[in-house]
């Protein structure tokens, strides 16, 4: 019996943040209130002190794995330069544009993040850390810590454009702030 509880309770636990994962990249972190985030999950706000301490907690385990996931799905693009190719077209997508709360957490939180405790701040760090070695290796994977500078600058881009894609109201300029953001992008592969 114990056993299921546990079980029970870390199922849960993921629920809430996948959720709230969808709902801070949606609305934002401020946003989102704790009894929206937890009627989001199909739970009362009674339970959220069962799996967090707060909701600086709640955000931190987020934005790890939200950012975890990133990496994750990584895995799934083709071997090397191609699979970053691959990225930046899916990244700098309409799609990915018009849909935050399915997409990338930098794009959507950054702003927010960089207001949070530290412990948000660290598991941001954590994970663009992940995501610029992952680009690195895929850069150059004989030498990752040679192409550290040309993935920062390839990451950042890529967030910066899509977020500025996302802010502008004019529907054709936005559309061109993706597709130079794409050449841009590939720029850094050749």
């Amino acid at each position: 019996m114990v056993r299921y509880a546990k079980e029970h309770k870390e199922v849960t636990r993921q629920r809430i943040i996948q959720k709230a994962g969808q709902r801070f990249k949606q609305d934002g972190i401020d946003g989102s209130g704790v009894s929206t985030l937890m009627s989001d999950a199909g739970l009362t706000n009674g339970a959220f002190y069962a799996h967090f301490a707060s909701k600086d907690d709640l955000v931190a385990n987020v934005v790890a794995a939200e950012l975890r996931a990133q990496v994750e799905a990584y895995d799934t693009l083709r071997p090397g330069r191609q699979g970053l190719e691959d990225l930046i077209r899916q990244y700098l997508s309409p799609e990915h544009r018009d849909h935050p709360g399915a997409g990338c957490p930098s794009a959507a939180l950054l702003d927010e993040i960089g207001r949070c405790g530290d412990a948000t701040r660290q598991a941001y760090t954590d994970g663009a850390k992940a995501i610029v070695d992952e680009i690195a290796a895929r850069l150059t994977p004989e030498d990752p810590r040679s192409a550290r500078g040309k993935a920062v600058g390839l990451y950042t881009m890529m967030v910066g454009t899509l977020q500025l894609s996302r802010a502008l109201s004019d529907r054709s300029f936005a559309d061109e702030v993706l597709e130079q953001g794409i050449e841009n992008g590939l720029a850094f592969l050749r």
